[in-house]
């Protein structure tokens, strides 16, 4: 079966210079994007009734642009302010240059990690005596709490944003030859709006461990689990995935 048409779980790349841009016209596809998840506010008053107290915290762990926006929110609803001697730990440079929306940037202030959580690990082992707050969202990476205990770092994991199904009620029907997902909260929004999708021939492809054991829970069948070896990234492995499927008669 050829591949012509595909749905990504995720907003349309505002880059004209897109690998999905580049994917498509290589092999004549149309690609449309849906986010199939949105990231939903915890209000302060909810924040309150777990009595985590932010200004206990020495430091914050920052591993998205959604804790950065989320952090400040609810410090800004809760109307703490927050000392200049708070230290922020980020997973990457570009959430780092982020903080700089909310934050006089100095050095002594920010520190940054490579890109993963245990490159940033490495940096939190050498501030040992922070008490450190980590804003999460309601499904967050295993790996994050699993790294800190391991490491005896005093912490505190705090809710401060939920992943909930976007409403896709718009479209009737999933009339793709293939769906690309990146999180198990894309494959719940698929049951929770198309309860009666079957797969029938449908591709699905699936980014990382956790997605992939999402789609064989739900009972569907996996075709692309990304990264692969030689391909590291999602549309590495499509294009791979898509010549594949070419050649079969």
């Amino acid at each position: 079966m050829k591949i012509k048409t595909i749905l990504v779980s995720q907003p349309a790349p505002t880059d004209e210079k897109s690998p999905y841009h580049e994917l498509a016209k290589k092999f004549n596809l149309k690609i449309d994007f849906r986010p199939f998840i949105k990231v939903e506010a915890v209000q302060g008053q909810d924040f309150r009734q777990e009595r985590i107290n932010i200004l206990d915290h020495t430091a914050i762990v920052l591993t998205s642009r959604n804790a950065v926006d989320h952090f400040f929110r609810m410090c800004k609803e809760l109307r703490l302010t927050v000392p200049e001697t708070m230290k922020y730990f980020c997973i990457s440079e570009s959430v780092a240059y982020y903080v700089q929306k909310y934050i006089v940037y100095r050095k002594r202030k920010v520190f940054i990690g490579k890109q993963s959580f245990g490159d940033l690990m490495d940096v939190i082992k050498k501030h040992k005596d922070e008490t450190y707050l980590v804003p999460c969202s309601d499904i967050q990476k295993g790996e994050i709490p699993e790294l800190l205990d391991k490491a005896n770092v005093k912490y505190t994991n705090a809710v401060f944003y939920r992943t909930v199904a976007s409403d896709l009620s718009d479209i009737k029907e999933l009339s793709y030859d293939m769906l690309v997902f990146f999180s198990p909260g894309g494959i719940e929004s698929l049951k929770k709006n198309f309860p009666k999708f079957k797969q029938n021939g449908v591709f699905i492809a699936a980014f990382g461990p956790t997605t992939a054991k999402a789609v064989r829970d739900n009972g569907l069948r996996l075709d692309l689990e990304a990264p692969l070896p030689e391909a590291p990234s999602m549309t590495g492995a499509m294009e791979l995935f898509i010549k594949r499927e070419a050649k079969k008669k």
